[in-house]
């Protein structure tokens, strides 16, 4: 047992009252208890609407006065986003809440009655089981900037899979229709490219207009870097088109509406973004982790969605162990297994961190240095992933330093902090 889970255990005494609630979209069900894992009364259910949880909230001071109880835990699974209104009423109301991993759960529901059987009543035991023995963590709910910051980085994510979508089916429809498009330009979404799709989409429209017609449609959006042996070359590619010639006016109205979904969905993405960049300015320490080269916006919003407000934490292990970055062993007796990492906690702060890491490592020449140095250093050399990860655990302490020491990147600094720097230092230079 860790010193932690024994801290957890500690705030739960004779006076505390352990409430077990299974979440359900309607109607949710708690089980009470004390912190010997006596049972206080039936099983109470009620509904996910500002009356159910008052109801809930009486029936909870109803047993705190006749078991003469002080204060409660509520504990709950995070099931879906359907626990997330529960927990902020009971929290405005100054009741302690927790959650537990819904695979304790599953694992230890059998302990009691040696039986698979599951329900409601008995999800909710376990639960408030799980709670008396220290086996739950406390829940972070963004508040202020931080709840803004999280809300608009995923609907900037959907946005984005949005387009994706979009750019997909554009992609579809030129390889029924027009397959020799992409041969002309080199992407359909440049200036050009779009205009051609937005007046002159089918083969057939581009050898009716021809290269003059097409070079004066550019010339009204595009004022330079305009080539005219372009146009020519697109009507030449239409004559010897072997895309689709049925169904041509349902085509053209699919495109149209492809191409105005995409648009829209730009300037969505656009708005987005600006009041991404807005709120990152109330952040502390943001201007300090824009100072690190290669780090961005979007990277910057994504990881303060996930993190949340840094003062949380003591140590940038636990940001590590959040990423699921923290290593696990595999040992039994003489066996030694490899060391892996956990892969547990928030997997989209973990591939946040991986995509960012492998730009850095790719330009910025500090990193691109360290990995060199990882890979190739006589003992204990790391393998290109190992050494991918150990630098994403870099990159969060310096994140962490920055932020909280409010001081700006200093590559020597960093070399100072790293064994063998004067070998790094020559791979830098």
């Amino acid at each position: 047992m860790n010193d932690s889970q024994n801290q957890r255990i500690s705030q739960i005494t004779d006076s505390t009252l352990i409430v077990g609630v299974d979440i359900a979209k309607h109607n949710h069900v708690a089980r009470a208890q004390d912190d010997r894992g006596l049972m206080y009364g039936k099983a109470f259910s009620f509904r996910s609407t500002r009356q159910g949880f008052q109801a809930f909230c009486r029936w909870i001071e109803s047993l705190k006065a006749e078991y003469q109880k002080t204060k409660v835990f509520v504990g709950m699974e995070p099931t879906g986003h359907y626990w997330m209104t529960l927990a902020a009423f009971l929290r405005n109301r100054q009741v302690s809440v927790v959650v537990v991993n819904p695979m304790h759960v599953k694992k230890s529901k059998e302990l009691d009655d040696n039986s698979p059987t599951k329900n409601d009543p008995k999800d909710a035991r376990v639960i408030a089981q799980l709670v008396k023995d220290g086996r739950y963590s406390v829940p972070y709910l963004p508040i202020g900037d931080y709840a803004e910051l999280r809300e608009a980085v995923k609907i900037r994510d959907h946005i984005s899979c949005e387009i994706q979508r979009i750019q997909a089916k554009v992609h579809n429809w030129l390889d029924r229709y027009f397959p020799e498009f992409l041969q002309v330009f080199t992407s359909w979404e440049g200036k050009a490219a779009l205009e051609t799709l937005n007046h002159f989409p089918l083969p057939q429209d581009i050898i009716e207009a021809g290269a003059t017609q097409i070079l004066t449609t550019w010339q009204k959006k595009i004022k330079r870097g305009l080539r005219p042996k372009r146009a020519m070359e697109l009507v030449e590619q239409a004559k010897h088109s072997v895309g689709l010639c049925e169904g041509i006016n349902m085509a053209r109205l699919e495109l149209q509406t492809l191409l105005a979904t995409y648009e829209l969905k730009q300037q969505q993405l656009e708005q987005v973004m600006k009041e991404i960049e807005d709120v990152l300015t109330n952040i502390p320490g943001v201007e300090y982790i824009l100072t690190i080269p290669g780090m961005g916006i979007a990277t910057l919003a994504g990881f303060f969605a996930e993190v949340g407000d840094l003062s949380r934490y003591q140590h940038p292990r636990q940001i590590q162990k959040l990423a699921g970055l923290n290593l696990k062993e595999n040992r039994s007796g003489k066996h030694r297994g490899k060391t892996r990492i956990s892969k547990r906690g928030r997997p989209k702060l973990r591939a946040l961190l991986y995509k960012v890491i492998r730009p850095l490592v790719a330009k910025n020449s500090v990193f691109k240095a360290l990995h060199m140095y990882y890979t190739t250093r006589q003992q204990n050399p790391l393998c290109k992933q190992q050494s991918l990860v150990a630098l994403c655990c870099r990159l969060l302490r310096i994140i962490f330093v920055l932020a909280r020491k409010q001081v700006a990147y200093d590559m020597e600094k960093m070399m100072k902090d790293t064994p063998l720097c004067n070998r790094v230092q020559h791979l830098v230079e």
